[in-house]
């Protein structure tokens, strides 16, 4: 008698070519799209960055109003020396290269495992050519994990200018109106530091002077945004930064 071709071994074979030949598809696919899916992540961070300085594309692609508005660089925190970067890639390779710092007691407080000796500063350009403003990257935990900001400052280097949440992921609707326009406007024109370079933004109920009303709801969202201030825009991050600012000028 012949052997039936439903054998648990002709089965099993059929299973694992199946299997070998979606997982080539699924990994060919994965390699010929990375090229497309990296340019696509910066593409939203230029205008992520562009949004948050409030420069109007006019109908233009990002990468070319990028391109021509912003200067690219790293500030060192154990130097204090900026240094121009050509590209987001570029960027990129200096801060992943960079030593490893001891996160200070404010970083903690703020959800910060790990932090690197190099930043990103991102210098906004006017038309005559002067800095128009300083886009700082941020982030800080919130209710549900890490909340990542783009936050922009006068080149006084104290003056509020902009805020924009790229990145969350907080409850719609209460934490999740770290997003809303509305919420955001609130920081505007209030200073981030004081003369003295002490932290001078608070996110707090009832607020007061220089401060901003918390999130109805979403107290530890809230807390969270606090503590995202008072750790980057401190001396042991951005606040070093924007004093080397204001003591040499904008540049």
């Amino acid at each position: 008698m012949s052997k039936s071709n439903d054998t648990m071994s002709k089965t099993f074979t059929v299973i694992i070519t199946l299997c070998l030949v979606c997982s080539i598809i699924v990994s060919g696919a994965a390699v010929g799209l990375k090229e497309r899916q990296e340019a696509n992540a910066a593409m939203a961070k230029q205008l992520n960055i562009l949004r948050t300085a409030g420069v109007d594309l006019e109908g233009r692609a990002a990468d070319q109003v990028f391109a021509e508005r912003v200067t690219i660089y790293t500030f060192n925190l154990e130097t204090n020396e900026l240094t121009s970067r050509g590209s987001l890639l570029e960027l990129d390779e200096a801060i992943a290269t960079a030593s490893s710092l001891t996160v200070p007691e404010k970083g903690r407080e703020a959800g910060i495992r790990s932090l690197r000796a190099e930043i990103p500063v991102f210098a906004i350009k006017a038309d005559d050519g002067s800095v128009s403003s300083y886009v700082l990257d941020v982030a800080g935990a919130g209710l549900w994990g890490m909340m990542h900001a783009f936050f922009a400052v006068a080149p006084d280097a104290q003056t509020i200018m902009g805020l924009n949440f790229y990145d969350h992921m907080e409850t719609p609707g209460l934490g999740g109106e770290i997003q809303n326009q509305r919420w955001r406007s609130n920081f505007e024109g209030k200073k981030a530091v004081d003369d003295s370079g002490e932290v001078a933004i608070r996110v707090r109920k009832g607020a007061g002077d220089n401060e901003v009303d918390a999130l109805s709801g979403a107290t530890i969202t809230s807390n969270g945004v606090d503590n995202t201030f008072q750790f980057w825009l401190s001396r042991d991050a951005y606040g070093a930064f924007l004093a080397k600012i204001r003591e040499e000028g904008a540049n």
